[in-house]
């Protein structure tokens, strides 16, 4: 199943965990980079049809509805079998939904990351749990009933009752698709950067200690398995048929389109990412070079079990390698017949695992 991904990087403002390539840019540059965005969606060669479609970001339903429509409309494929949105709280009108929901957006992502006030301001986010109460009844209102939000664990001033009391927003809001992903420390986000600097900022002397972060993570587990959420990727859980069709590709090594900065396409033999920043991504352009900067040979071996193993499905192995053995006996992988798996245990050493058994 293949499809496309569109990088929207353009936010309202820069969140103190976000560490990737998005921020508050000048109008000018936007103005410019949708230029060549369309001009790069235009020029695509179209070798085969998308199944799915996915706007990511930064905001992109900040967006002007118009433009989004436009570049939707200059792809082959719709009605998609899925295409995805993210979207801040708060975004929303009933007729900016319409617009999206008439050009062929069938499911929405919403950066929630907290429906706690006090862990949303420490972060630099805007909206309340009323507000992503409102967004989703309006959504289900014009017949957007796909819907998911992120949550991050490891937020400045959080604890395992404030957590608790997103879950419960979860639960309420009857949502059938969560992804849990635990806070990242590095240096390409504010907070990150600070607290591998040993400082105060950002709340950084208020994030949960790993011990509490890891109760976090288990208690979404629990929490949204109980109430038919079930996890089916090591940061994602949802209801049975609400998986997202977009991001399974990634964890089925199938191919997929990058448009616009950062953007990353996979065609099956090799992997190719554009220039990293808007900036520079404009800039290419007008200079008239390529749009990539990048473009590397996958293994496709190494990363099937790279990707297939943060699945909860697992992937299948013919044989196990020694490193294999040694974390199945470790109790971090569980082999049922051909399929191999992650264990509880393994889920949270995951990187571990990756690391050591790619580099092996």
């Amino acid at each position: 199943m293949a499809g496309v991904y569109v990088s929207i990087p353009f936010c309202a403002q820069k969140c103190t965990y976000c560490n990737f390539a998005s921020g508050v840019f000048p109008a000018a540059l936007e103005a410019d980079y949708y230029r060549v965005l369309r001009g790069e969606i235009a020029a695509h060669p179209w070798e085969w049809i998308p199944e799915t479609v996915y706007f990511g970001g930064g905001s992109p339903s900040r967006t002007e509805a118009s433009i989004l429509a436009g570049l939707l409309e200059a792809m082959p494929g719709r009605p998609w079998r899925e295409a995805t949105l993210e979207a801040a709280p708060g975004d929303l009108t009933s007729d900016k939904v319409r617009v999206w929901r008439d050009a062929g957006v069938n499911r929405v992502s919403f950066g929630v990351q907290s429906f706690v006030k006090r862990e949303l301001a420490q972060t630099g986010r805007k909206h309340t749990a009323e507000t992503v109460a409102a967004d989703v009844t309006l959504l289900r209102e014009e017949g957007i009933a796909n819907i998911s939000v992120d949550l991050i664990a490891g937020l400045p001033h959080q604890t395992l009752a404030s957590f608790t009391e997103s879950l419960d927003w979860v639960e309420r809001l009857a949502l059938p698709h969560v992804s849990v992903y635990m806070l990242e420390v590095d240096e390409d986000s504010r907070l990150g950067a600070e607290l591998l600097a040993g400082g105060q900022r950002y709340g950084s002397a208020k994030v949960p200690g790993d011990d509490e972060i890891v109760a976090m993570y288990q208690l979404a587990v629990d929490r949204l398995g109980a109430t038919g959420v079930p996890r089916y990727e090591i940061s994602n859980f949802a209801r049975p048929g609400y998986e997202s069709l977009h991001n399974l590709k990634y964890w089925r090594l199938e191919p997929y389109v990058g448009f616009g900065a950062d953007a990353h396409g996979f065609d099956g033999l090799k992997r190719r990412q554009n220039a990293e920043t808007a900036a520079e991504y404009v800039s290419r352009a007008n200079m008239r070079l390529p749009l990539w900067t990048a473009e590397t040979q996958a293994d496709r071996e190494q990363e099937r079990l790279l990707v297939g193993l943060r699945l909860a499905a697992g992937v299948e192995v013919a044989e196990l390698t020694p490193a294999l053995s040694r974390y199945v006996d470790e109790g971090l992988l569980q082999r049922d017949g051909r399929v191999l798996r992650l264990t509880d245990r393994g889920v949270l050493l995951s990187n571990e695992v990756f690391e050591e058994f790619v580099t092996a």
